[in-house]
């Protein structure tokens, strides 16, 4: 592989996280103009915004026919999201989970990530263009009924509001958005080639390298947001973009081009799964109203057995 290809690929990334990082602080100076909660930021704007990476991966993947990349792209953020990011997010500052993210938020990321796996591995290990647009309706709802859900703390920030003019909020976010579109493209293009020239799979690169590349916003959001004891945001980032993920992202690209599930391996399947089940178990685990250490360290440890497990195989 080429330096001139070596440094286009830094470039993308680079161009990715700068990008997220202007959309983010964009898109939330404007959420909290208009009152919105914290925890409603972290799932809609920031769990958006910190997924759109993810976005243009896929599509890209599936506009190229390409389904190892597209879907590889998701298993593999959706692993990293609750095995790493979470894990040490938490591992440095414990997140509080409140009555209604274990009540509520976090069974309904687990329930509409199963609808995904239903509708793509177990009947016929392929998503058709009208699973897409299941997935797609799913996820319109899912925002809908965030915005509903914590309507009731709208009022309470509505005096907190972002004082900066709006005009400037929106340029950062566009910009942002630029930022991500590009890079994003750039990334996954040379990525690829770089996994060709090394001989490995584009599975394998898409579930390292793209998913870790592609998630690096999150994990810069969530252990900023919960060092500076913004819990709510760290969380709701994390649940946001798993569901963006599996729903938006999915969605779309099935929606683009039918996907087929092939190319993922059993064990790529069951630890994505295993990672919805140590969400949910680690919940009513401990401390029931916190995310802790011990949870982070549990977590860290079946990723690192994943990855040996995904490395062994290469």
């Amino acid at each position: 592989m080429s330096v001139l290809n070596i440094f286009l690929l830094l470039l993308g990334l680079g161009l990715v996280v700068l990008g997220a990082d202007a959309l983010i602080e964009g898109a939330s100076r404007i959420a909290r103009r208009f009152g919105v909660s914290e925890f409603v930021i972290g799932v809609i704007l920031v769990g958006f915004g910190t997924s759109l990476p993810e976005l243009v991966v896929s599509v890209t993947g599936a506009i190229e026919r390409n389904s190892d990349i597209a879907i590889g792209n998701v298993v593999g953020s959706n692993i990293f999201n609750v095995l790493i990011i979470l894990a040490v997010t938490a591992l440095f500052s414990p997140i509080e989970i409140s009555r209604d993210n274990r009540r509520r938020d976090i069974p309904v990321t687990i329930l509409l990530s199963m609808l995904v796996l239903l509708l793509g591995w177990a009947l016929g290990g392929r998503l058709s263009r009208l699973d897409g647009a299941i997935l797609l309706l799913a996820f319109a709802a899912y925002v809908f009924f965030n915005f509903k859900w914590n309507k009731h703390e709208a009022e309470e920030l509505s005096a907190k509001a972002e004082t900066r003019p709006v005009w400037f909020s929106t340029l950062m976010t566009a910009g942002g958005l630029a930022a991500l579109v590009f890079g994003g493209r750039l990334f996954v293009d040379k990525s690829v080639i770089l996994a060709h020239d090394l001989g490995v799979s584009d599975k394998f690169i898409a579930i390292t390298v793209l998913a870790v590349g592609t998630s690096l916003p999150e994990f810069v959001t969530s252990l900023v947001a919960a060092i500076k004891k913004h819990a709510q945001m760290a969380l709701g980032n994390i649940l946001g973009s798993i569901t963006f993920n599996m729903l938006l992202i999915l969605g779309t690209s099935a929606a683009i081009t039918p996907m087929s599930f092939s190319g993922m391996h059993w064990i790529d399947r069951s630890t994505l799964s295993l990672c919805l089940i140590l969400l949910w178990t680690c919940v009513f685990t401990g401390k029931k109203n916190e995310l802790d250490r011990f949870d982070a360290i549990l977590m860290l440890l079946v990723a690192a057995a994943y990855f040996v497990w995904l490395f062994h195989k290469l």
